[in-house]
């Protein structure tokens, strides 16, 4: 009995009055429950709800936007790109329409559903976390699009990813990141907003704490209450440029989507364009 218990992390002592029991816990064990948490976006993603809230994207604007980074690029037909953190796969559906070889990688796995409805010879959807290398040397062009990126708790998640990036690109690739300008969404914070969707009424609010910028929604749909929250890392071009100093090279940043120059205090959005370091 005694020997089971030392197995199972459980001992005892005895004194003349009573007895102690200790219980050891193996240091991996620690920090069991913050990992079992899933993390807010892998739980808000895969939700039809968060497409209800965002159907108003505007899939004209992201294909006339990825058309001219193409074009400004001077990708060749049949280069290989991968679109990361892809959703339902609509920038990669474009790239792929101006001639790429495309994969896209989500760690929804209800959007990946969805986009693999999408696929044939040359476009090819998969489940995969960010943070982890998916193949190494695969592909000359990366796509990080429309604020996917900061999600995460960790600073050191965002290096992760940018690590995992270097080793899938060739050598020489290039890296896009399209990111919201935090300067601007600071400043023109809308502190409560409400939208009607399908019959459902989202309430929506908005912080920023110094550090991350929340939206929590809150809405009730078949008598069910649902609370989410969106967390995003305000990052800068200083931020993003620490990040990727020691294997990029960055070659330009643009502000909006007809590749205007970037103003931090007036651009809508922060694109930044890297070349991977040999």
């Amino acid at each position: 009995r005694e020997n089971q218990q030392k197995k199972e992390g459980v001992s005892t002592f005895r004194t003349p009055s009573s007895i102690f029991l200790i219980i050891i816990f193996a240091p991996h064990l620690k920090n069991m429950n913050k990992r079992a948490k899933k993390e807010w976006f892998a739980s808000w993603f895969d939700t039809s709800y968060y497409h209800i809230l965002y159907q108003h994207r505007d899939d004209n604007e992201a294909s006339i936007f990825i058309g001219k980074l193409v074009r400004f690029l001077n990708i060749s037909k049949g280069a290989n790109a991968l679109d990361l953190a892809c959703g339902k796969g609509r920038h990669a559906v474009t790239l792929n329409d101006c001639g790429l070889n495309v994969v896209g990688l989500d760690l929804s796995a209800s959007s990946i559903a969805s986009a693999k409805k999408m696929e044939k010879p040359g476009l090819h959807f998969d489940v995969h976390d960010m943070r982890k290398c998916y193949q190494k040397n695969a592909f000359d062009y990366i796509f990080n699009l429309f604020t996917s990126f900061g999600y995460f708790e960790e600073t050191q998640d965002n290096q992760n990813v940018i690590n995992a990036v270097y080793q899938m690109l060739t050598k020489n690739g290039i890296l896009v990141i399209d990111f919201m300008n935090a300067n601007q969404v600071i400043k023109n914070l809308v502190n409560k907003e409400v939208k009607t969707l399908n019959g459902i009424t989202f309430n929506l609010s908005r912080e920023f704490d110094g550090k991350h910028i929340y939206k929590h929604i809150n809405f009730q749909d078949n008598s069910i209450i649902h609370n989410y929250t969106e967390r995003v890392q305000a990052l800068f071009l200083e931020d993003f440029k620490e990040l990727l100093s020691e294997k990029f090279d960055l070659l330009n940043v643009f502000g909006d989507y007809d590749l205007n120059e970037y103003h931090p205090e007036k651009s809508p959005r922060l694109i930044i364009i890297a070349r991977s370091k040999n």
